[in-house]
């Protein structure tokens, strides 16, 4: 059993199916962290600041929506708190896994990461290929 798990969402359907994994592998006195982490997109000749801003305050709310919506499908006797940030979402994961302690980190194999990945999502297959912590792939049916 672990005392600290990392759940990454990005609000696909796919993070629904580590709900269960996740449950039956934390500790009685653990603590679960679900994590969605939104894009910041910079300004640039072609896309005005006020766009942008609008864009990241969309990514941002769509973030906090997705961690809002896993967090309330655990059920009430598990101690699952959720976190949202902003960055590059594997590297994100990461240091945000590192700084909380965290013994797993529970991720997806696909999302909305496109067509051209079949088998693993891109942020999974960073995370799996960067992380200094165990890595739990979750296949998808």
């Amino acid at each position: 059993m672990y005392k600290k798990i990392l759940l990454p969402t990005d609000g696909s359907g796919y993070a629904d199916q580590e709900i269960e994994r996740v449950s039956n592998l934390i500790a009685d006195d653990g603590e679960i962290i679900v994590i969605s982490v939104a894009g910041k997109l910079t300004s640039s000749a072609f896309q005005s600041r006020k766009n942008v801003r609008k864009v990241n305050a969309e990514m941002l709310e769509e973030a906090k929506e997705n961690v809002a919506k896993m967090v309330a499908k655990f059920d009430n006797s598990l101690n699952v708190r959720g976190v949202v940030k902003t960055g590059f979402p594997a590297e994100t994961i990461n240091k945000v896994a590192e700084d909380e302690g965290v013994e797993l980190i529970v991720i997806s194999a696909s999302g909305k990461s496109g067509l051209h990945r079949f088998i693993i999502g891109s942020v999974a297959e960073e995370v799996l290929k960067t992380s200094d912590i165990d890595v739990l792939l979750v296949h998808n049916k």
